[in-house]
């Protein structure tokens, strides 16, 4: 049995997780789920970035022990993943001291035995959001964040433990390249290598115990320093399975076979981890999916707009099921994507209620009172074609889109059919055809829909069919 370790990027736990968060575990389950079909063993990580500067200020604003703050916030984030029936087999904790600071300080003094770690004294423009320095020339018209547009940066000024980032240049160049380490879609691969084109700077990866209010992993033998976050984040990926605490578990895991992450932390993934894993003299991850973002009615998420859309209303309104189909089918994988009340109700009424539901149920009426040997299918028998190459390349979105050309001609079979005119073994013969497709589609949407998925093959797994429940009622 082949292991596949598949990560999700550690949200910032500064507030509640809004509906964008949700776009990333759902991806992160749906992939599991595929593999676990495959019959990998699969791992499935993420958890809570807990020791951002970021976390530490809201922590102050709200008046709460930023402890007390981060485990709030990061048992929503856990919440939220459960909400959405996405499986984590692994939550790691950044302020987690017996397994994460222990792995964390050994990243640390692997790669200052490779002689990478140096420390200066240094200025620069600090953006809060992405928690990095920024150079003039990165920074938009206004001198601002692209990111984090309207926020002011801060000039920080300190003696920081740096890291020789440029020393890596060129091995990150032919890694990727060369697909060693993949980068999906084509597009975020290309524009990595563009930026490697440009002479690679080294980063600060420390911060004075006074900046960072003395929270975060401290920096091995320099009891004034901190760990930048970003270099004990992105080793959430290794402490989760082992790094530095558990040798065995370790070695069954790593290396990771995907890290998904958005768009917005592409750098830090393609660029930064790897070079810390090269200079640690460490297994790198086998690949890199990155995702874009949405916007909401056609406007960037924001609390002062305020189009913020909280995930756990629209899951106890419309269902987890509905909202993982809406992330799934509308969002297009590689590219940004919008969200919408107006377009998720249209969506979820044409091809959820009218669609698979009206043809689940028009079939189960049909059936009734008679018996039927319905066969059961394995996955490997439906995973072929379009569809095992879509979800092979992340493209959920064309993945479900061969999945509902059969619920529609499957549809279109029985209008042409009319077994409600027919008796005895002709309308034996068309139902079964009928109910075949119907596992056939449910089959195929167990990675993605799977309580749905699961729902319909229970109903047609007996000989006796029955009609159940609406599976998605039509919304008004």
């Amino acid at each position: 049995m082949a292991k596949f370790y598949i990560t999700c990027a550690i949200p910032y736990v500064n507030a509640a997780p809004h509906v964008g968060h949700a776009l990333e575990f759902v991806q992160g389950d749906t992939i599991a789920r595929y593999h676990k079909l495959l019959r990998d063993e699969v791992c499935l990580l993420s958890g809570g970035d807990e020791n951002a500067l970021k976390n530490v200020q809201a922590a102050e604003k709200a008046g709460i022990p930023i402890g007390e703050f981060v485990d709030k916030y990061t048992q929503l984030f856990l919440d939220l993943t459960k909400a959405l029936t996405c499986h984590f087999d692994i939550w790691q904790k950044g302020s987690d001291i017996t397994h994460h600071f222990v792995s964390s300080q050994k990243l640390w003094e692997l790669c200052a035995k490779a002689g990478d770690i140096y420390k200066k004294s240094y200025e620069g423009l600090y953006c809060v959001g992405c928690e990095t320095f920024y150079t003039p020339d990165e920074l938009d018209a206004n001198g601002q964040c692209f990111e984090h547009p309207g926020k002011k940066l801060e000039t920080v000024a300190e003696e920081n433990y740096f890291f020789k980032l440029s020393a890596y240049q060129k091995q990150l160049i032919e890694l990727i390249s060369s697909d060693r380490f993949a980068i999906v879609p084509q597009t975020r691969k290309n524009e990595v290598l563009s930026f490697l084109k440009q002479p690679l700077q080294d980063i600060s990866i420390s911060r004075s115990n006074a900046r960072a209010k003395n929270w975060g992993v401290p920096v091995p033998g320099d009891p004034t320093q901190r760990m930048y976050v970003w270099f004990d984040a992105l080793n959430i990926y290794q402490s989760g399975v082992g790094f530095g605490w558990n040798d065995t578990q370790y070695a069954k895991w790593w290396p990771a076979d995907l890290h998904v992450i958005g768009k917005g932390i592409t750098r830090f993934h393609a660029v930064y981890w790897p070079a810390f894993l090269l200079s640690a003299k460490l297994p790198l991850p086998k690949s890199l999916f990155v995702h874009g973002y949405f916007t909401v009615d056609g406007q960037k998420m924001s609390k002062s707009v305020g189009n913020v859309i909280d995930p756990f209303d629209m899951i106890k309104k419309y269902g987890a099921e509905a909202l993982r189909y809406y992330l799934l089918r509308e969002i297009p994988s590689y590219s940004d994507g919008d969200f919408s009340q107006r377009r998720f109700k249209e969506l979820y009424n044409a091809d959820l209620a009218n669609g698979l539901g009206n043809l689940v149920a028009r079939v189960a009426k049909l059936a009734l009172n008679l018996n039927f040997k319905i066969k059961t299918l394995n996955f490997s028998e439906t995973n072929t074609g379009e569809y095992k190459k879509a979800l092979g390349e992340y493209r959920f979105h064309d993945a479900l889109a061969i999945v509902w050309e059969k619920i529609k001609s499957t549809d279109k079979f029985i209008d042409e059919k009319q077994p409600w005119t027919l008796k005895d073994e002709l309308l034996v013969e068309v139902l079964t055809v009928a109910m075949q497709n119907i596992v056939e589609i449910a089959t195929l949407l167990q990675p993605f829909l799977p309580q749905t998925a699961e729902k319909i093959l229970n109903q047609f797994s007996s000989s006796l069919i029955t009609p159940q429940p609406s599976l998605f009622p039509r919304l008004v």
